[in-house]
């Protein structure tokens, strides 16, 4: 099933374009007037519009004329009700906005989808447990694409969601009201929607490899997590998927300034990329090696230092398969619908009889390790491992995923919150990477020579 909270925008123009005079004449609208502030526009009372007709158009009307400028709506509050067999979310925001809801299976979640919109709650309403909601999370699924995202204990039904206009001081409200359901009815009603607005991101734009010779080499650089999974953090607040972004860009500068290699970022800013997503980048861009970014976390607080991983389906160890699991949670934690997951990710298991591509993957984590310690502590027992990564599966592309330190760790986090800290590991990455193709060359040349 799915709801869908929509205006039009010829019945919203039309509505404007009605009552801007009406209210002009009547001295509701002041042309000489200061403008008011968004907050202070969205507390206050709206001037009384025809809303039996199209009132969500009326409301979106009533947005345009308090905030001619475009910015984006802000949610400056959250309520989380529950009783047994049903669930109500109150999302207060600054303007109202067209969402659209719909569940998935594998795990039981509702999706949310709304315009872009900034998460400004100084307190959330966290879930007992106990109830029908098992968690939630939100934030910026793709650039224009905000997300909620609600993990369920049972099956739940949902309601027509409801844009209520702001009453007793409080702003607009997003009311979204959940009941039990059966498993059957919930399993029938679920799956993406066509027309949903928030389909995975297609792959970003990939320039042509240039030509073979003397070419650049290219590398792929993914940051991990980011939007609305924000990955791991620490005690002091930082995030995983910021940390990770800062990294990836200065490693970026760091090799293109050497002019040997050409760099594709998987995301240079704050969006989500479903992880076959990022395999697809870096299969499409032709990519030399691929280096995915991430930090650590660990319930033992005094585990810190930084660690390299390669793929492997049997994985070193316990710790390692963990970590695997809860990095390639990743699309379920954003809502991403996973029902086309056998297709590509089916032919790139078959392909991984590819050795070679394992042990040059291999061979560059060794080089990593190496070249680390300069720059950042390095996990002193088994810093290279291996374990199944969703994200390292291509199988024409040497990939390792570092784990840059903890952020469960006191000192790790306080180092990773510094530029200086961040520059020298992307320095030192890079390194490693001129090291690795220093070495491929040299035992190319000297198999070449053999007679």
């Amino acid at each position: 099933m799915v709801w869908s909270v929509r205006s039009s925008a010829n019945s919203a123009t039309l509505l404007l374009t009605m009552i801007f005079p009406l209210l002009l004449a009547v001295g509701v609208i002041d042309t000489h007037a200061a403008a008011p502030s968004p907050r202070r526009a969205a507390l206050s009372p709206p001037p009384q519009l025809r809303s039996d007709v199209d009132p969500i158009g009326a409301l979106l009307a009533q947005q345009a004329l308090e905030n001619p400028q475009g910015a984006a709506p802000v949610v400056i509050g959250l309520s989380l009700q529950e009783a047994r067999g049903r669930a109500r979310f109150a999302i207060e925001i600054s303007d109202p906005v067209d969402i659209h809801a719909f569940t998935l299976t594998g795990p039981n979640r509702i999706v949310l989808d709304m315009p872009e919109v900034l998460w400004r709650m100084p307190e959330e309403a966290r879930p007992s447990g106990r109830g029908p909601i098992r968690n939630y999370r939100y934030g910026q699924f793709r650039k224009g694409t905000s997300r909620f995202v609600i993990e369920l204990n049972q099956p739940m039904k949902v309601e027509k969601p409801q844009v209520l206009p702001p009453e007793k001081g409080m702003s607009f409200r997003l009311v979204l009201d959940l009941t039990s359901t059966t498993a059957d009815a919930f399993a029938a009603s679920a799956g993406w929607p066509k027309d949903a607005a928030g389909a995975p991101p297609a792959v970003a734009t990939i320039a042509p490899a240039p030509p073979s010779g003397n070419r650049k080499r290219t590398i792929v650089v993914d940051a991990g997590h980011g939007g609305i999974d924000p990955g791991t953090h620490g005690a002091g607040g930082l995030q995983e998927k910021n940390v990770v972004l800062a990294v990836a860009k200065r490693l970026r500068d760091a090799l293109e300034a050497t002019g040997r290699y050409r760099v594709q970022l998987t995301r240079d800013s704050d969006v989500f990329i479903p992880l076959r997503e990022r395999v697809s980048i870096a299969r499409a861009a032709h990519g030399d090696l691929f280096v995915s970014l991430h930090a650590d976390s660990n319930e033992k607080r005094d585990i810190r230092g930084a660690s390299v991983y390669t793929l492997s389906e049997d994985g070193s160890d316990r710790e390692a398969a963990k970590l695997a699991e809860k990095e390639n949670m990743s699309d379920v934690i954003a809502g991403v619908d996973l029902s086309g997951e056998n297709s590509p990710v089916a032919s790139i298991l078959i392909d991984l009889a590819q050795r070679d591509t394992m042990n040059r993957s291999a061979r560059f984590a060794e080089t990593v390790v190496t070249s680390l310690p300069v720059a950042t502590q390095v996990r002193p027992t088994t810093p290279h491992r291996s374990a199944g990564f969703a994200v390292l599966k291509a199988p024409d592309v040497p990939a390792v995923l570092i784990e840059l330190g903890y952020l469960t760790n006191d000192k790790d986090e306080a180092e990773m919150a510094t530029d200086s800290w961040r520059g020298k590991v992307a320095q030192a990455i890079a390194s490693s990477i001129d090291a690795h193709f220093a070495a491929e060359t040299g035992l190319s040349v000297r198999q070449a020579s053999v007679p």
